[in-house]
């Protein structure tokens, strides 16, 4: 089978996993200063599934798609570091403030400037948890979807089978290419950071983050095409205007509350027998225990 083109798409999230009370500013927005940006957890579950298919598909190629602020950049070169091949930044002011259907608008016009067989998404990100954008991307584009992936099964010259993780067990589908699929946090872990990927493009940057540096990276670049991370903005997507941003989210968040859950009594408990009769007793009480 000839290679396939796949395209990841990840998104740069504040770690909301350890939030402390300084995570939410005054004006109920998140304090991102506070909280360190990751890559999305099942972002990369997602690139993983990619990389799979890599793996048994000699001539296949791992794009990966950002949209946000320059710093979003970071998680392409992560993706990188662990095999994707190149990625591509969506990064504008016009984009800032989207909800998901704007967020959606945004990727599908980008990836309609981009060639590909396959778009793998995680299912949702930690920073919003709506499970939105993977659909939306998939009826914008035209295209079937697969959610709640856990695994690729096979893939042939039109079709792909998949087995989805679901609430009450697991259902294996399949559907014709190209398509869009959304992955769970079940699935593989993604692999860890290559050596010899990450000396390869440790110097891979944006043209944004190009300005200012030495003239000996510039040249770098130069001779290295593969080190340039394309960013791509409204205009060379050929969005409109009025599907980004707050003008095209019809989304409107009333209020937030910071929620931070802190124990009352905590017991410290030794090895000896009268502190595990007390847990046993304690266990049994609230009937986690029988």
């Amino acid at each position: 089978m000839k290679g396939l083109k796949i395209i990841v798409l990840a998104k740069q999230v504040p770690d909301t996993r350890n939030v402390g009370k300084d995570a939410m500013k005054a004006d109920g927005t998140v304090n991102r200063a506070a909280l360190p940006a990751i890559f999305n957890p099942e972002d990369l579950n997602a690139l993983e599934q990619a990389l799979r298919i890599k793996d048994k598909n000699p001539g296949t190629t791992v794009t990966l798609l950002t949209m946000g602020p320059g710093r979003a950049a970071e998680i392409i070169r992560e993706g990188m570091y662990r095999g994707a091949d190149n990625g591509y930044l969506l990064t504008d002011r016009a984009f800032a403030g989207s909800d998901t259907l704007a967020t959606s608008y945004a990727i599908s016009c980008a990836i309609k400037k981009l060639e590909y067989d396959i778009i793998i998404a995680g299912r949702q990100a930690i920073d919003g948890d709506t499970a939105q954008v993977g659909p939306q991307v998939a009826e914008k584009l035209g295209l079937p979807q697969v959610t709640y992936a856990e695994g690729i099964d096979k893939i042939t010259k039109n079709k792909i089978i998949i087995k989805r993780r679901l609430e009450r067990g697991v259902e294996t589908v399949s559907t014709t290419l190209p398509c869009v699929i959304t992955v769970n946090a079940t699935a593989p872990e993604c692999r860890p950071r290559n050596a010899k990927y990450l000396m390869k493009y440790k110097h891979a940057k944006t043209v944004t983050e190009l300005q200012g540096t030495a003239e000996d990276y510039i040249k770098l670049h130069e001779d290295r095409p593969y080190l340039r991370i394309p960013e791509l903005s409204v205009a060379d997507v050929q969005a409109d205007l009025h599907w980004l941003g707050l003008a095209g989210s019809p989304t409107k968040v009333k209020t937030i509350e910071n929620v931070v859950f802190a124990a009352k009594e905590a017991k410290q408990l030794t090895s000896d027998q009268k502190d595990l009769d007390w847990l046993m007793g304690e266990l049994m009480a609230n009937h986690t225990l029988g």
